[in-house]
């Protein structure tokens, strides 16, 4: 029997480890294991709880450089490891985003009760938040959407990705290195600024990755979902956003054609997929707007 190699790690940054020190952790029932949460902030009565749904082959750490911002905003995060992904157990059935649709409702239920959230999903997180909200409208007070797949309207996929599992520890970090910038930063002197940082938190979220067989994001299974879906809905993207390209500018009509409440799309200059890390203030600013301009109503 041939024996895979090691898969290669990289430690994560202190910052990171300090934030996670800082957080509170809780946990709700996922199969034989826990859905993991990592909560930041105080509860407000008179704001409802933000959960933020990461992207696949991640983890918390795909808002790391924003959840300082958004806590100082006065709001209470609760962001979990998805099933399959980080610390949290994989789901009971399924490999893609609908098996994780009745674990985190299941969950935000035995969090919150009967109180709306308001819910961020990104990328493939984002596709996860559409499934939820179209099956269980009521968990959500709005929805924010950023850098999220299966709108339908790319012809074919925008980028490849190189194959890491099978080569030595130097080749697996080359690859890693070649994936950032090939789908998620468009400035590629950021995979190695603030010590490695994107890089670090890459590599250790893709080798907890236990879903690699996803294939929804490649359909229009998004454009679908949020037709059910009843709260306002908001848009994030980088403008660069390597899932779309020049395909980027049909967004905006696709979702206001699916969304029964679409409030618009914000586009971010200067950024790629990933675009809450390559532009943290912009992309809290332009969530913070979002979800103040939902709440009211405009």
């Amino acid at each position: 029997m041939v024996t895979a190699p090691a898969l290669a790690t990289l430690p994560l940054p202190p910052q990171v480890l300090e934030l996670r020190a800082q957080a509170r952790r809780e946990a709700t029932p996922l199969g034989n294991g826990d859905l993991v949460w990592h909560v930041w902030g105080a509860p407000r009565d008179d704001m409802p709880p933000l959960v933020l749904l990461h992207g696949g082959s991640g983890s918390w750490t795909h808002w790391v450089r924003n959840i300082e911002d958004l806590v100082a905003a006065g709001r209470e995060l609760w962001i979990p490891d998805l099933p399959g992904f980080g610390d949290s157990a994989m789901p009971p059935t399924g490999g893609d985003a609908d098996a994780l649709v009745e674990p985190l409702a299941a969950g935000l239920r035995a969090l919150f009760g009967p109180r709306p959230c308001d819910l961020v999903g990104f990328s493939f997180g984002g596709l996860t938040a559409g499934l939820l909200l179209a099956a269980h409208p009521e968990l959500a007070r709005q929805l924010v959407l950023v850098g999220a797949p299966a709108m339908g309207v790319v012809p074919q996929r925008q980028f490849a990705l190189k194959a890491w599992r099978h080569l030595p520890e130097a080749g697996q970090i080359a690859a890693h290195r070649y994936n950032l910038a090939a789908l998620m930063l468009q400035d590629q002197a950021l995979i190695d600024a603030q010590d490695g940082l994107a890089l670090g938190l890459h590599v250790a979220n893709v080798v907890r990755d236990r879903m690699p067989r996803r294939r929804l994001a490649h359909t229009d299974a998004l454009a679908r979902a949020l037709p059910q879906v009843e709260c306002p809905v908001h848009a994030i993207y980088g403008r660069s956003d390597a899932l779309y390209k020049e395909w980027i500018g049909a967004l905006e009509g696709a979702y206001a054609a699916a969304a029964p409440d679409f409030r618009g799309m914000a586009l971010m200059a200067d950024a790629g997929h990933w675009v809450q890390f390559e532009r943290p203030q912009a992309f809290a600013q332009a969530l913070l707007a979002a979800l103040s301009a939902g709440a009211r109503g405009a």
